[in-house]
């Protein structure tokens, strides 16, 4: 009873936030999306965590916590095993969320059967985890988001590190291969054909490009965002550096470029 107690406290307002914003209709657009679209699977209990985040439960039900991120760093994937573990006794509501992934694996929300614990909600919260639509078109719960913006600014866990600004490419380019959460202002955009280029470097300088498929970019053009209005604007966006002249990040979804002003683009 102490320790249920202890992991309401903990959690507080912003995970709170994040079981309305993610379960309920608040983006109606995303709710619709196929990869999102949810079904309730049988009440279970933790039974066992795998080295990179993949979850067992009594029921024999297998699978990851869908939006989220796995820490790459060995001491912090420890911690969040360690965290999930010890909630291995408590009751569970699960919700599948769409198809399962390449490796066969459901991606569910993980819920106490009490409402007091929130698996994902939970990790985020204590910096244990970065929210990341892999490679869904959109990110299922939103407020996660807003979760991690609070781990962020208290420095738990990963977020220890502060997070990368897209304009030091010699940083950017020491984390070849690995995946990054990057803030900077957008300088330049080029649309093309087949892709969107946003650049936060000037030409010629060592910065962060982000491509973003024209399927993305029609997303972000229905939430009402285009060249015009991003140029200028400072956003934060996150994916794994790859290098094509200089550094660069694949955006998949549209909701993981998020923006941080509310200034008009120039």
């Amino acid at each position: 009873m102490r320790d249920r107690r202890r992991v309401r406290g903990a959690f507080g307002a912003s995970v709170l936030a994040a079981f309305a914003t993610g379960f309920g209709p608040a983006r109606p657009a995303v709710a619709a999306a196929p990869e999102c679209r949810s079904a309730s699977l049988p009440a279970t209990a933790l039974a066992a965590v795998g080295p990179r985040g993949e979850l067992a439960f009594a029921s024999g039900a297998r699978g990851v916590l869908d939006g989220l991120r796995w820490p790459e760093a060995p001491d912090l994937a420890g911690a969040a095993a360690a965290w999930l573990e010890r909630h291995r006794s408590v009751p569970l509501t699960l919700v599948a969320r769409g198809e399962t992934d390449r490796w066969g694996r459901a991606h569910v929300d993980a819920l106490a059967a009490d409402g007091t614990l929130d698996l994902a909600g939970g990790l985020v919260e204590a910096g244990l985890a970065i929210v990341d639509a892999g490679e869904r078109d959109s990110l299922c719960r939103p407020g996660l988001l807003a979760v991690e913006a609070g781990a962020r600014g208290a420095g738990r866990g990963l977020w220890r590190e502060a997070e990368q600004q897209a304009g030091d490419g010699a940083a950017l380019r020491a984390r070849l291969g690995r995946f990054i959460v990057a803030r900077g202002r957008i300088l330049w955009v080029g649309e093309r054909s087949r892709r969107t280029y946003l650049d936060f470097a000037r030409r010629g300088a060592d910065g962060l490009t982000v491509t973003v498929s024209k399927r993305t970019w029609r997303q972000l053009q229905e939430r009402g965002l285009s060249a015009a209005t991003l140029r200028g604007r400072l956003v934060r966006v996150r994916g794994i550096v790859e290098l094509w002249r200089g550094p660069t990040l694949d955006v998949a979804s549209a909701d993981m470029i998020e923006i941080l002003d509310a200034a008009q683009g120039r």
